[in-house]
């Protein structure tokens, strides 16, 4: 099994548990829209920090700068990020990475229920053709062994993690 599909097998969990913790927000409604922005504001920046600078990690697209333009539309500060660190370890970037990227795709289907007139810059920062195909490609090569992958499904539940508790 490829190191992307266990990924996402593994973290099935994880990811449906973030799901439905963010399922009750109406994206249409400006209060609830702003609380999704804000908890994901509470998240997102601390992970991209933590990523930033890796060697050997593929290139991606930070979305802090979209997420606090959409804030800032909204009149919100970005509020100060949750606390977030890893094992300085490689698998454990490649299982981050794939959280926050992963999340791109699903930002890609929320954009289409954001109410007329609200800012959506975050939920529309997609990946440019052949972006997602590249980074599995990049997973698949990086997880080979059962070790990796393992610190990376760990890394990616501690991840999903620090975005169901920005909702608190």
């Amino acid at each position: 099994m490829s190191g992307a599909l266990a990924l996402r097998e593994r973290t099935a969990a994880a990811h449906a548990a973030v799901d439905a913790a963010f399922a009750g927000y109406d994206l249409a409604d400006a209060g609830h829209y702003r609380a999704f922005l804000i908890a994901h504001a509470r998240a997102l920046p601390a992970v991209e920090a933590w990523l930033s600078g890796r060697a050997g990690m593929p290139d991606w697209r930070p979305r802090a700068g979209a997420l606090a333009e959409d804030l800032a539309a909204l009149g919100v500060e970005m509020p100060a990020p949750l606390p977030f660190a890893l094992p300085d370890d490689d698998a454990a970037a490649w299982g981050a990475l794939y959280v926050v990227e992963g999340s791109r795709l699903g930002g890609a289907m929320l954009a289409r229920d954001v109410g007329a007139g609200l800012p959506r810059a975050y939920l529309s920062a997609v990946f440019a053709p052949g972006e997602w195909r590249s980074l599995r490609a990049a997973l698949d090569a990086a997880l080979v062994d059962e070790g990796a992958l393992d610190r990376a499904i760990g890394a990616a539940e501690a991840t999903f993690g620090l975005y169901q508790q920005a909702l608190v």
